[in-house]
């Protein structure tokens, strides 16, 4: 018998490529996302589509009543600095509609939720490259949202039987990012590259994060979907996988990388730096590679590649 799979975000850019990864490997495949920032033409074809907030009533009822074996969670509010400003919004959409979420699937009868945290956040600044039991203190509303998360799907594994696992995505980049945005770092660049624009770098761009290619993430919640689970040891840290690559880079290489990648020159312009942005991220993966099979397939020189290949087809 297929067995149901729901993706929620998954007209976005990482939930997109994650309910590919489900069809490929067989799955029904059904996608919940309100379309506030996903995109329409970004869900799959062979997927149900189902335009709902995941706080919503009945999305709590389609959860409940959908046979769904499977959940991976990417629907979130995920702009950090929307959630210094706003942190009571930030909470109703990434802890309240997690909650509302994990109801149904209580109710429902589904066996595991693939939750989609933050490698970024979660650790605050510590020296790279990070292992999941690192200590914890996020320096955003963002981030102690994506933490209390975990701590939740723990929770609500203990009390209910629920099987949660946690992916703490590093930086993750490639194909169908919106390049319009202030998030997404290579996605803006190679749509200023595209346009002829210089490339803006804030402080003295040394600052350093861990790229991953956003279908290498997919592979990982593919995996999760069906490895097995460490046992409980007392922390949230058990059964939470970073995924990254280990490898740090700074912003003027990724700019110089981007700008090889497209075979455009680059203009680069330094702005102020930002204030509490890290000076330094990078995620060990070697968790994730024991326990679930997952390592990183796409180097950086080629993700680049088919990102800007991507942005180039994009209408202006």
């Amino acid at each position: 018998m297929t067995r149901r799979v729901l993706v929620t975000g998954g007209a976005g850019f990482i939930g997109s490529h994650v309910a590919d990864g489900f069809l490929a490997a067989g799955a029904a495949v059904t996608v919940m996302d309100n379309l506030s920032t996903g995109r329409p033409q970004n869900i799959p074809k062979g997927a149900e589509f189902k335009q709902l907030d995941v706080g919503s009533e009945e999305a709590r009822r389609l959860v409940q009543s959908g046979g769904f074996e499977i959940i991976t969670h990417l629907a979130a509010q995920v702009d950090v600095r929307v959630s210094v400003t706003d942190p009571l919004f930030d909470a109703e959409e990434n802890l309240l509609a997690l909650l509302n979420l994990l109801e149904g699937a209580r109710a429902g009868g589904t066996r595991r939720i693939v939750f989609s945290s933050s490698g970024g956040v979660v650790y605050g600044e510590r020296k790279p490259p990070l292992s999941e039991s690192a200590p914890k203190l996020p320096v955003s509303p963002y981030g102690v949202s994506k933490l209390a998360a975990e701590y939740y799907l723990a929770c609500y594994s203990q009390l209910y039987g629920l099987e949660t696992v946690a992916l703490r995505y590093s930086n993750v980049y490639g194909p169908r990012q919106n390049p319009h945005g202030e998030a997404g770092v290579v996605a803006i660049f190679a749509n200023r590259l595209k346009a002829g624009k210089p490339l803006t770098v804030y402080g003295d761009g040394n600052q350093t994060r861990d790229y991953v290619y956003v279908a290498d993430v997919a592979r990982a919640n593919v995996l999760a979907a069906d490895a097995p689970l460490p046992p409980p040891d007392g922390t949230v840290d058990a059964r939470a996988f970073n995924i990254g690559t280990g490898v740090e880079t700074s912003v003027v290489a990724l700019a110089a990388a981007m700008s090889a990648a497209a075979g455009v020159p680059a203009r680069v312009e330094h702005a102020p730096a930002r204030a509490g942005e890290l000076k330094a991220n990078a995620v060990d993966a070697g968790k994730a590679a024991r326990l679930l099979g997952w390592r990183p397939a796409v180097p950086l020189a080629q993700g680049l590649q088919a990102t800007y290949e991507w942005i180039r087809g994009e209408a202006s």
